[in-house]
């Protein structure tokens, strides 16, 4: 048996988490990205709270994620990395910056827009108060960037074909479902 036998052997028998990310990394970032994009909606159509300037930069950047991503699984493109990282690692940026306001760690810049750049409106006491919306942004932001790197680090290929379209379509579905259900229940 030759080494790229036996490597194909080992492999096959091994299946560590490394190599599940790896297959699941463009489904992961779209998951998170489709979380943020509904969860931002759903802040501003059913909480009807006011994003500002900075949130709409956020928005900027978050948006065509989902699509980016959706059409980079759909289309099997394993290079989707080069559209959706510079995406995800600008909206680090910002959304580390926004958060730093908030936190009052750096001084409020001004905004233009109606709702200060340094307003709060998640008030969580206690050991969860350092969670706001630019936190989760961010979150969501570092999630696909650490996909994206995966994906164009990684040895295994990710998942493709038939079962990677279905899955992407229901975590695109079924995201929405979820958040419009929660809309309607308020």
């Amino acid at each position: 048996m030759d080494r790229a036998q036996s490597m194909t052997i080992t492999t096959a028998t091994k299946f560590s988490l490394l190599d599940w990310l790896s297959l699941s990394c463009r489904h992961i970032a779209l998951l998170a990205a489709m979380i943020a994009t509904a969860g931002s909606l759903f802040f501003s159509e059913v909480l009807r709270w006011i994003p500002c300037e900075l949130c709409w930069y956020q928005r900027i950047l978050m948006y065509p994620l989902v699509l980016i991503l959706f059409v980079g699984i759909w289309r099997d493109d394993r290079k989707v990395y080069l559209y959706a990282l510079p995406l995800a690692l600008a909206g680090i940026a910002v959304s580390l910056y926004h958060y730093l306001m908030v936190m009052l760690i750096i001084p409020p810049a001004p905004c233009a827009g109606v709702v200060p750049c340094a307003f709060d409106y998640i008030n969580i006491p206690g050991a969860l108060s350092f969670v706001k919306i630019p936190f989760l942004a961010l979150v969501a932001f570092s999630i696909i960037s650490v996909m994206m790197a995966n994906l164009a680090l990684a040895e295994t290929p990710p998942a493709c074909g038939r079962p990677a379209r279905i899955m992407a379509t229901v975590i695109v579905i079924g995201t929405a479902a979820l958040f419009i259900g929660l809309g309607m229940m308020i």
